[in-house]
């Protein structure tokens, strides 16, 4: 039993599995943000269909915590030499290293872009009531992305550091 699990919990596994939430969480969270928008976003586009650009700039605004993971993803692997065909063999306290360098932009990335979904599809109230102030909703929504320009600086910073 023991021998099964250090075969599976291996150091680069551990890195592996952090990696993988790094893009997975954070493009789920803009999955579900984006998609938000764009329900709210419908009813109004149907009703002036000259409102599209607007709705999709509010739209597009919660899909960067998703490249944002894409990119911390992209940049540990290819840290770790995946790309170059000489990733080393990696020791547990290594993978685990690499695991919580991709934790900021994971967890902070999955939470903010539903966030920023619910605050950006409020922006499309704004929108509907008053077109000429939209810039009011997106820098709402902006502010929400603060924090994710945050944790994606935090990881960039950890990985580049291993």
């Amino acid at each position: 039993m023991i021998g099964l699990l250090q075969s599976i919990f291996t150091g680069t596994n551990i890195a592996f599995l952090g990696i993988a939430l790094a893009v997975a969480l954070p493009g789920i969270g803009s999955a579900k943000g984006v998609g938000m928008v764009g329900e709210s976003g419908a009813g109004l586009i149907t009703e002036d269909p000259g409102s599209f650009s607007k709705v999709l700039i509010l739209q597009i605004i919660p899909g960067t915590q998703g490249l944002y993971g894409f990119v911390i993803g992209l940049f540990a692997l290819i840290n770790l030499g995946v790309f170059g065909g000489t990733m080393p063999d990696l020791t547990v306290a290594q993978g685990s290293l690499y695991f919580m360098a991709c934790m900021p932009i994971a967890i902070v990335g999955l939470i903010s872009a539903i966030f920023q979904g619910r605050v950006a599809a409020a922006g499309i109230n704004i929108l509907a009531k008053r077109p000429n102030e939209m810039f009011k909703g997106v820098m709402l929504a902006v502010m929400v992305e603060f924090y994710a320009i945050l944790a994606l600086l935090v990881s960039f910073l950890m990985v580049l550091s291993l």
